[in-house]
């Protein structure tokens, strides 16, 4: 029989290797952090614009692109043995183009759950096994540990959560963002909107948040930011908060719940 490693990816699709993967792209900014923590920092040969964590491989990897569209005949030239690719940061174009010459693993996070799911199935095929049931095992303790210190009773302050500006947008009830709010103890005052609506800033006014929080991506907001919309939304608090800890699915949610701590007391709910 051939030697090869046969997995399936989240979309259903066969992925087969002929080894243990070699010459790693990944082409999804938290799961490339998680590909590095899992020990693969020789393995990684290829990285997005985006992969920004951690700092030393943002500087010593090849970047062959962004999230939507990539430089080819760079891929090429580094003749990766996976390419790791998500269903949503992704294109179905650039993922059908990759196939043709690649394995590619494509994954698919819409919340907690699928997420620790992602971090084993990625462990699984890049030969990491065990190291990402760790790192998926710790999670499960941060998460039901986290979840007993709010059955404290209390309010759960409703929220915005805002990714975009011209046009401003935040996020749906169907999206791992949404869910991390939840599990942060805050109600998303957009949870009935479908994946990354557009909305006004008067909208958000008239669905009378306590907090209109700003994420530092995909939008990199800023201080001066606040006041523009603390003039429109002048009943609620505006807030700065670190998007990565809300919406990068891999490795870096061990930081998370130590993070919506914190929040959780400087936003006094």
């Amino acid at each position: 029989m051939p030697d090869f490693r046969e997995s399936t990816d989240h979309l259903g699709r066969k992925v087969k290797l002929p080894h243990r993967p070699q010459r790693i792209v990944s082409l999804v900014p938290s799961i490339t952090e998680l590909i590095w923590d899992l020990g693969l920092q020789d393995e990684i040969v290829g990285i997005t614009r985006f992969c920004v964590n951690p700092r030393e491989m943002f500087k010593s990897k090849e970047r062959v692109g962004g999230t939507k569209e990539i430089t080819m005949e760079r891929l090429h030239r580094l003749k990766p043995d996976l390419i790791v690719a998500n269903k949503e940061e992704n294109t179905k174009e650039m993922v059908a183009e990759l196939e043709k010459d690649y394995p590619v693993f494509v994954t698919e996070v819409s919340d907690f759950k699928s997420a620790l799911k992602m971090i084993d199935d990625v462990a699984d095929i890049c030969g990491k096994k065990e190291e990402g049931q760790q790192i998926s095992g710790d999670l499960q303790k941060q998460y039901r540990f986290f979840l007993e210190e709010q059955k404290t009773p209390g309010s759960r302050p409703k929220v915005a959560y805002m990714i975009w500006k011209k046009p401003w947008m935040t996020v749906g009830g169907d999206t791992f963002v949404s869910e991390m709010l939840e599990i942060a103890g805050m109600e998303n005052i957009f949870k009935k909107r479908d994946r990354y609506p557009a909305v006004t800033l008067e909208e958000i006014q008239s669905a009378s948040p306590d907090y209109v929080l700003l994420s530092s991506e995909p939008y990199p907001f800023k201080e001066k930011h606040l006041e523009e919309v603390g003039r429109a939304v002048p009943n609620a608090e505006i807030e700065l908060v670190d998007g990565e800890l809300f919406s990068w699915y891999g490795s870096r949610l061990l930081r998370s719940f130590d993070y919506f701590r914190n929040l959780k007391k400087r936003l006094a709910f």
